[in-house]
């Protein structure tokens, strides 16, 4: 009887391991637009999958929803206790930036909803909702859950969840661009522009690459150099440029690598010394309307991990 029962447990957890890991990219994508960080995303993760260990699985009816539900619960711890964190942060606070593996948000032929609900405009917005009505957000708009099954998720009523999700949804519409699937190639090719633009001092060329209101947001948690408010203006954002890349020839062994995070360009900057920093960058209609500079270096622990993401 111990060896059928030792048996049984063995096959229970290989089930739960095999459930687990075929829903861990659209887990790990619910976790990642709640939390807007990947690193935490991870923890949330396996904080969940040893809570999910332990469930009978005769007693789940729909895996996914269950699965979901449970990382929506944990996020939502895990974004409470940053929402504390950040009373503290110093200057603007950005997501964490997502390299993508090929055939997810770094392919322009993707899911359109994913690509525009990982953009960093998007979680940018996000991060204006309150917890719940973010996790209401992503649960509803992005991965078409019931108002029934994100309630049994946050707690709350399905008529609450209901209310919410209308609240969320003009929230974020009355804040977001226009969105529209992003033509990487001409991104690509505005990017290339815009580096040799900075690199060689030319402004004119930089203006002609910026939106009129471009706008330069650098987050630095007060552990690196960075502009502590945002930049906004394509006069103000070209001169802050050019006197980056001047700075930057004094560093040395610095390099450029251009990649693709959250389904946008983006540079990844190293040093001798190690990761210095990822600009994201925006591209609508031909012209760059936002940077994304992320400096802290807390942040670009797993910059170099490649992620997969589904809904």
């Amino acid at each position: 009887m111990n060896t059928t029962g030792a048996g049984s447990s063995h096959s229970n957890s290989t089930e739960h391991a095999e459930r687990f890991t075929l829903l861990r990219p659209l887990l790990f994508t619910i976790a990642y637009e709640i939390l807007g960080t990947a690193t935490e995303s991870d923890d949330v993760l396996q904080e969940s999958y040893l809570r999910w260990a332990e469930v009978d699985l005769d007693t789940v009816r729909d895996t996914k929803a269950f699965l979901a539900q449970l990382v929506t619960r944990q996020s939502l711890n895990a974004l409470r206790a940053q929402s504390r964190r950040r009373e503290e942060y110093v200057g603007p606070w950005l997501p964490e930036p997502l390299l993508l593996t090929e055939g997810t948000a770094g392919d322009p032929s993707m899911d359109v909803v994913l690509a525009e609900s990982v953009s960093m405009a998007m979680l940018v917005v996000l991060e204006t909702l309150t917890p719940d009505e973010r996790a209401v957000f992503v649960l509803r708009e992005v991965f078409g859950f019931s108002h029934d099954e994100i309630a049994s998720a946050i707690d709350k009523s399905a008529s609450a969840v209901r209310q919410m999700a209308h609240r969320a949804r003009e929230h974020v519409q009355s804040r977001r661009k226009r969105f529209e699937p992003v033509d990487l190639e001409e991104s690509n090719r505005v990017t290339e522009e815009f580096l040799t633009a900075a690199a060689t001092g030319d402004i004119d060329g930089l203006l002609a690459l910026l939106a009129p209101d471009a706008v330069y947001t650098a987050d630095s948690g007060g552990k690196a150099t960075a502009a502590r408010r945002p930049v906004v203006g394509a006069q103000k954002v070209a001169a802050m440029l050019v006197g980056l890349f001047r700075a930057g020839e004094r560093i040395p062994g610095l390099t450029f690598e251009r990649i693709t995070c959250n389904g946008e360009p983006a540079v990844m900057i190293r040093s001798e010394a190690g990761m210095e920093g990822v600009f994201t960058v925006e591209v609508i209609d031909g012209k760059i309307t936002h940077f994304y500079a992320m400096r802290n270096p807390d942040k670009l622990t797993g910059i170099d991990i490649p992620r997969v993401i589904s809904r």
